[in-house]
C-alpha cells in the first residue's frame, strides 16, 4: 500500500548537530502581509468600484466567484508580485490571500483560477473600460478630504515594449523597438495616479492630447469646479491645440519648447554673459535664466518662453518651457515649477518596474487597457499602504519593491479555529541576548 505522507529528510550537520526537515509545519503563507492590502483595499473600496462598472451578466444562482472578489485576488496578486494571471492557479490555495479576500482559510471555498481571471480581463467593451478609468478619476479625487485650491498634473508617455503581435503596437524609431507608448497622468506632489491609457507606440498628436485633457478635465471639474489646474509636461504636448485648449478653458500650462535660431537670439544678451563670466571668474558652470516673448508660425498669439542658460567647459546650453503663467521669475518657472516634473518619470518607473505594469501581452487593446487599469488598481493599495507609515520611519520614502519585501512578503502560520484565525508570524532576526 502506497503511503503518500511525506517523509522527513536531512541536511548535512552544523557543528555536530543533525538537522531534519518535514511538512509538518502546517498551512504557511509567503504572503501573509497582504492583509494590509485588504485593509488598504477595506479603506479605498476599490475592487467594489471597479466591479460595479463593469455589467455582470452570469446568473446569480450559478456564481461561484463574485466579481469584486475575482479583481481583488488579481489585484493583490500584482501587489504581492505575481504580475501573471497564472500565478492565481496556485495563490488560489493560499490561506493568507483567502483570508484576504474574505474566505476561511482551511473551510472556506478556494478563490478563482487563471482562466476566469482571463476572461474577465477580457470582458469589458471600450464603454466598460471608459467607465473604470472614470472610476480612477473619482478614486484620486476623493483622496482628497477637501477639494484643493490647485493641483499640477504631469502628463508624460513610457516605452512599453510588445511581447508579439499585439493590436496597437507600432515600431518606433527612436526606442528602435515595436512597442506601446501609454499615456501616465500624476499628481507628482502626492504620488498619486491619475489616469493610465494604452495607446499605439507613436508620439500622440497635439489632437489627440487634447482630447485625453478634455476628458480627464472634464471628469476632474465634477469634483473640483473650482480648483486651479497647471498641465506639466515635456516639448511634445506643448502642441498648439493643447495650449488654445488650456487657454479656453482657464487650466494653466508649463510644457517644454524646442529651441530654434529665433529663440536663441531672443537671449543672445543674457547668453553672451553667461557665456563670457565663468572664464572670467574662472567657475566650471554658470547657470542663468532669461524670458521673451515668443511666437510660433503654428500659434494664434505670443506666449510667455522661459530660458535656462547653463555654461560650462563643454560649452553652452539653452533650454526653453513655454507657460501659460504670468507671475513668478524665469527661474521659478524653470527650477521649481517644470523641472519638478522629472519626479513623475520616477512614478512611471515605479508603475512598469516595480508593479510591472508593462506586462501587456494580451492580443487585444482593450484587454491590455484593462490589464494597465488593474496594475493602477495595485498602485493605489501601495501606495495607500506606504501614506499610513509614520512619516519618521525609513519606509515612509520607501519604493515600493522595498516595502513588498518588509510588509507584504512574511511568512505566516494561518490556523484557522472554532471563533477565530490566528496569523503566526517569524520574529524578525535580531542579535541574540
Amino acid at each position: 500500500m502506497t503511503d503518500d505522507n511525506l517523509l522527513s529528510f536531512s541536511f548535512p550537520a552544523v557543528q555536530r548537530r543533525k538537522i531534519t526537515a518535514a511538512f509538518d509545519g502546517g498551512r504557511i503563507s509567503s504572503d501573509g502581509g497582504v492583509m494590509l492590502l485588504a485593509q488598504a483595499d477595506h479603506r479605498l473600496g476599490i475592487a467594489e468600484r471597479l466591479a460595479r462598472a463593469i455589467p455582470d451578466g452570469r446568473d446569480p444562482d450559478r456564481v461561484v466567484h463574485l466579481l469584486p472578489d475575482i479583481l481583488r485576488a488579481r489585484i493583490f496578486a500584482i501587489a504581492c508580485g505575481y504580475e501573471d494571471a497564472d500565478d492565481l492557479d496556485r495563490l488560489r490555495f493560499d490561506p493568507a490571500f483567502k483570508l484576504a479576500c474574505g474566505r476561511l482559510p482551511d473551510s472556506g471555498r478556494d478563490l478563482c483560477s487563471q482562466p476566469t481571471v482571463s476572461r474577465w480581463e477580457n470582458a469589458p467593451n471600450l464603454r466598460d473600460l471608459t467607465r473604470l478609468m472614470g472610476v480612477m478619476v473619482d478614486l484620486y479625487c476623493a483622496s482628497y478630504a477637501v477639494p484643493p485650491e490647485a493641483v499640477t498634473l504631469d502628463i508624460d508617455d513610457t516605452v512599453d515594449v510588445v511581447h508579439g503581435h499585439q493590436q496597437l503596437s507600432l515600431f518606433n524609431a527612436h526606442y528602435d523597438e515595436r512597442c506601446f507608448l501609454p499615456i501616465h497622468v500624476y499628481d507628482t506632489a502626492t504620488s498619486r495616479p491619475v489616469a493610465v491609457l494604452l495607446r499605439p507606440g507613436k508620439t500622440p498628436s497635439g489632437i489627440e492630447i487634447r482630447g485625453h485633457l478634455r476628458r480627464l478635465v472634464r471628469r476632474i471639474r465634477r469634483h473640483w469646479p473650482h480648483t486651479r489646474i497647471t498641465i506639466r509636461g515635456d516639448g511634445h504636448y506643448g502642441r498648439p491645440e493643447v495650449m488654445e485648449w488650456c487657454d479656453e478653458n482657464g487650466i494653466d500650462f508649463v510644457f517644454g519648447l524646442p529651441g530654434n535660431a529665433v529663440l536663441d537670439r531672443s537671449v543672445d544678451e543674457t547668453a553672451d554673459d553667461i557665456r563670457t563670466r565663468p572664464a572670467l571668474d574662472q567657475k566650471p558652470c554658470l547657470r542663468g535664466f532669461a524670458e521673451t516673448s515668443y511666437r510660433a508660425k503654428s500659434w494664434k498669439t505670443d506666449r510667455r518662453a522661459c530660458a535656462r542658460i547653463e555654461a560650462t567647459t563643454k560649452g553652452l546650453d539653452i533650454r526653453f518651457v513655454v507657460t501659460s503663467i504670468e507671475t513668478g521669475s524665469a527661474d521659478h518657472i524653470y527650477e521649481t515649477l517644470y523641472c519638478a516634473r522629472g519626479q513623475a518619470e520616477n512614478l512611471i518607473k515605479l508603475h512598469k518596474t516595480q508593479l510591472a505594469s508593462d506586462r501587456t501581452s494580451c492580443r487585444s487593446p482593450l484587454a491590455n487597457q484593462m490589464r494597465l487599469i488593474l496594475h493602477t488598481a495595485a498602485y493605489w493599495l501601495m501606495l495607500t499602504l506606504r501614506d499610513a507609515i509614520p512619516k519618521a520611519h525609513a519606509l515612509a520614502t520607501a519604493e515600493f519593491n522595498t516595502i513588498r519585501l518588509r510588509l507584504l512578503k512574511l511568512g505566516a502560520r494561518v490556523v484557522e479555529m472554532a471563533s477565530r484565525v490566528r496569523l503566526a508570524f517569524a520574529l524578525p532576526a535580531q542579535r541574540p541576548l
